[in-house]
């Protein structure tokens, strides 16, 4: 842990590449045990971070801790602490599951004696005893992700980095992943998780989005939800509800307009003034069936509002 106590700590944290300013003076902290949401658009800057703060790539300027340890000062310290789950899949695919977690075994300098013990640990957690003799390239897409986490484990870190790591998983594998997840934070694992799923970020203890470099909100998802509300929610249930959104979307008041599965998702300034003229303006280009309640502001609309606001996320 940081002086501070905290596992993760970034100040003022800069890297530039050239002209380009990739992330910009952004800080945050993390509690030791918190599973940490990072979210925003790709090109923002989050897996740029991640690197630095994984030891991997150094900062322009702006200090990071990890693990108590400086990563500008002791990038290898830092590696040794942490577990790194990459963007894109880095294990061999040629090698079977187990060759590759014992492999990997080596790469961390897991005694000879505890790495049999270790492997069937980790292939039991992820639930991988049945493929230990697969091919890696022969694996689903969500197996492939469990036994990329579970590579990042077998050392036994008390912090974990995973970037995007249900990027292009069915939704089953992505549960199933978000157990694990669950399980790390039981054990009291530090975890600092990227993903584009507001599903997923809604899971996290607390969050940080950003744009364009620069942190634009931080905080619990319930504390987000209530500080950067979009304003108030409708739910419309309609016929044809891509023809409706186009009624909607118009109507005074009306923020935005998108249709959710079978239904409207209708951002407002005011809804009790706006559902009325909206109930009218659907009911006049033959929607009068529809139906109009409240919904509770998701952070979706969250996102989707500082977008909005900040035309360049």
């Amino acid at each position: 842990m940081t002086a501070d106590g905290y596992a993760i700590e970034v100040d003022q944290l800069v890297k530039r590449f050239g002209a380009f300013t990739a992330v910009d003076h952004i800080s945050f902290a993390v509690q030791p045990g918190a599973v940490f949401g990072f979210l925003g658009p790709n090109g923002c800057g989050k897996s740029t971070t991640i690197r630095m703060l994984c030891g991997l790539l150094m900062p322009t300027s702006g200090t990071a801790r990890v693990a108590g340890l400086d990563v500008a000062r002791d990038p290898e310290g830092v590696k040794r602490q942490i577990g790194y789950m990459s963007q894109r899949f880095s294990l061999y695919q040629d090698l079977t599951v187990r060759e590759n977690l014992e492999f990997y075994a080596g790469v961390y300098g897991i005694a000879r004696s505890r790495r049999a013990s270790r492997i069937s640990e980790i292939i039991e957690r992820t639930d991988m005893a049945g493929e230990t003799e697969t091919l890696t390239g022969a694996l689903s897409v969500g197996v492939r992700q469990r036994l990329a986490l579970g590579a990042a484990l077998l050392h036994s870190p008390g912090i974990v980095f995973l970037d995007e790591p249900t990027s292009g998983v069915d939704p089953i594998s992505r549960r199933r992943f978000w157990s694990l997840i669950g399980e790390l934070r039981a054990d009291g694992v530090t975890t600092l998780v990227t993903t584009h799923y507001m599903d997923e970020a809604e899971r996290c203890s607390d969050i940080v989005m950003m744009r364009a470099g620069r942190v634009v909100a931080r905080g619990a998802p319930d504390e987000l939800k209530r500080v950067h509300s979009p304003g108030l929610v409708l739910s419309v249930r309609c016929e044809r509800p891509q023809d409706a959104q186009h009624v909607a979307a118009k109507v005074p008041g009306v923020r935005a307009a998108s249709v959710r599965g079978h239904r409207l998702h209708v951002v407002t300034d005011e809804a009790a003034e706006v559902a009325p003229s909206l109930a009218e303006e659907l009911k006049a280009h033959g929607f009068g069936s529809a139906q109009i309640e409240p919904m509770p502001v998701t952070l979706d609309d969250v996102f989707v509002h500082l977008a909005r606001r900040e035309p360049d996320i």
